[in-house]
């Protein structure tokens, strides 16, 4: 059994403060982890998305239920044969270059995206034509009828279709964008950055929020300070330190261990980061040996399936963790869970009979990612306890990321397994799923194969009633569950602190940074 660490709360207060104090007009917030990747279409890391989310904006965005409103989009108007949308721009809209934002650029930022995002790909697939009738015009027409285009326009995590300027959308997308240039409302201040440390934004004084009332990614995005800057602290027990003495404003993910001290702070206040919570779960590398053999994978599942409350504790608060044995977040509409699984009275035999035959495993594993750095290392623990050779390498956020792109074997820089979460918004379907998808090497990190589970995928697209496409998410599940494109850990809620004269922080799958204010 491995407990909930508690290492870090006796740093709480003798940990350093920061030399700076902040300015009453400048947010200083402390995400998750550092910033690397500023191109949020080529690398779709939470803190990419969560700097995309500042930069840029999207046409459509979710509210709290998930579901698709207009955002750059004044609206738009669909054919009667479900053929053409045609999506009309609001008016005013500029790039922070002063230029004002055109359908084409817009059409050239959704066909970049489109050759990096899953659910983009599937919908390029029906795609015949991208049109610009006029500059505030864009039309998309279609092969045959795509009932979910909306949801995929305004998806907002795993890489949101981000609309950034032509010039910039023409990069090649396996190459990074050369300048960080948007329409959204915080402007990106090049001379601030320091990668994996700080990052710098200014209003955007040319930026026109909807009249809406903001709602996770919806709505108003009405900035109140003149800056934010991003500020990575490393060490938990100095990031809380920062946020006692105003230092910081807002600390994304304290660590749980904390949380229950921060809520009896004055001056602090606690809540649930996102009410839908957060899917934790192990990748396999389906590409090299051993995880290329399916009854390997279900083995591991069901070993670790049986310490899902252990996972939990070690991320989560008591009560806000949960076992959820399936492919997609518990408790949104349809999701099957599996029954738990049989007691494995010899893992080591178990292991063998799957096909185990005494490789070296490499799990990567982050040092400073609180909600993951335990799960990767009660992955190790269990595997080690039933006979597995475990290479568990460890390192910070950015290095991590940068492996687990590496499609090489473990000897040659890749890996076998490692863990991370995902927002239940990411899970909501099988077309917005990343890690449901098994189309080969074009699939997320892991890279699973599996027709049956592409085939379903597009069944619950096409699927012409809400009861079929009911029948083709409970086939995706089930054809899913028996392929193992990953092992769930489970699902728990996070909380966030920020400094009580914050308010206005919205609750979503990333951190909302506008609708702010202090006092």
């Amino acid at each position: 059994m491995m407990h909930r660490r508690s290492l870090f709360a006796a740093t709480l207060l003798a940990a350093p403060a920061l030399a700076q104090s902040p300015q009453s007009r400048t947010l200083r917030f402390m995400p998750q982890a550092g910033l690397v990747g500023l191109d949020p279409i080529l690398q779709p890391t939470t803190i990419s998305t969560t700097h995309g989310f500042c930069v840029f904006d999207t046409l459509y965005g979710v509210n709290a239920r998930l579901e698709p409103r207009p955002q750059m989009a004044e609206g738009h108007s669909v054919s009667a044969d479900g053929l053409l949308w045609t999506i009309r721009l609001r008016d005013g809209l500029r790039f922070h270059d002063g230029a004002p934002v055109r359908s084409v650029d817009c059409v050239a930022s959704l066909r970049r995206w489109a050759q990096r995002d899953g659910f983009g790909r599937i919908l390029a697939e029906a795609v015949a034509e991208w049109g610009t009738p006029d500059d505030r015009t864009l039309t998309i027409r279609l092969i045959r009828p795509f009932p979910a285009l909306l949801d995929a326009l305004a998806k907002p995590v795993a890489t949101p279709a981000f609309i950034m300027p032509q010039r910039l959308a023409d990069t090649p997308p396996d190459r990074a964008i050369t300048e960080i240039v948007g329409s959204g409302p915080w402007r990106w201040l090049p001379d601030q950055f320091i990668p994996a440390a700080r990052a710098g934004y200014a209003k955007f004084d040319g930026y026109v929020p909807r009249d809406e009332p903001a709602e996770s990614a919806s709505g108003g995005k009405r900035v109140h300070f003149d800056r934010l800057d991003l500020v990575w602290i490393p060490d938990p027990g100095t990031a809380v330190a920062a946020l006692r003495t105003a230092e910081v404003d807002w600390v994304e993910y304290p660590l749980p261990d904390l949380v229950p001290i921060l809520a009896r702070e004055r001056g602090i206040t606690t809540q649930v980061y996102d009410p839908n919570g957060f899917l934790g779960f192990l990748r396999f590398n389906h590409l090299h040996a051993p995880f290329d053999k399916v009854a390997l994978r279900r083995a591991v599942r069901d070993l670790i399936g049986a310490s899902q409350a252990d996972y939990m504790a070690a991320v989560a608060l008591p009560g806000d963790g949960r076992d959820c044995r399936a492919l997609f977040a518990c408790g949104l509409p349809g999701v099957v869970e599996a029954p738990p699984p049989a007691v494995m009275r010899d893992p080591r035999a178990a292991l063998r009979a799957a096909g185990y035959a005494g490789e070296k495993i490499t799990i990567i594993n982050p040092t400073d990612f609180a909600a993951i750095v335990p799960q990767g290392r009660i992955t190790a623990e269990i595997l080690r306890r039933a006979g597995v050779d475990v290479d568990l390498i460890e390192a910070d956020w950015p290095t991590i990321v940068a492996r687990r792109a590496n499609k090489g074997p473990p000897a040659q820089g890749g890996w076998n397994i490692f863990h991370t979460n995902l927002p239940a918004a990411g899970t909501a379907n099988p077309a917005v799923n990343p890690i449901v998808r098994a189309n080969g090497e074009a699939a997320w990190f892991g890279w699973p194969t599996d027709d049956g589970i592409e085939a379903g995928v597009q069944s619950w697209l096409r699927a012409p009633t809400a009861e079929a496409q009911a029948a083709a998410f409970a086939e995706v599940q089930r054809v899913g569950w028996d392929a193992v494109p990953f092992a769930p850990t489970g699902q728990f809620v996070l909380r966030t602190a920020f400094r009580s004269d914050l308010t206005g922080v919205l609750q979503g799958p990333n951190p909302m940074l506008w609708n702010l204010r202090r006092g």
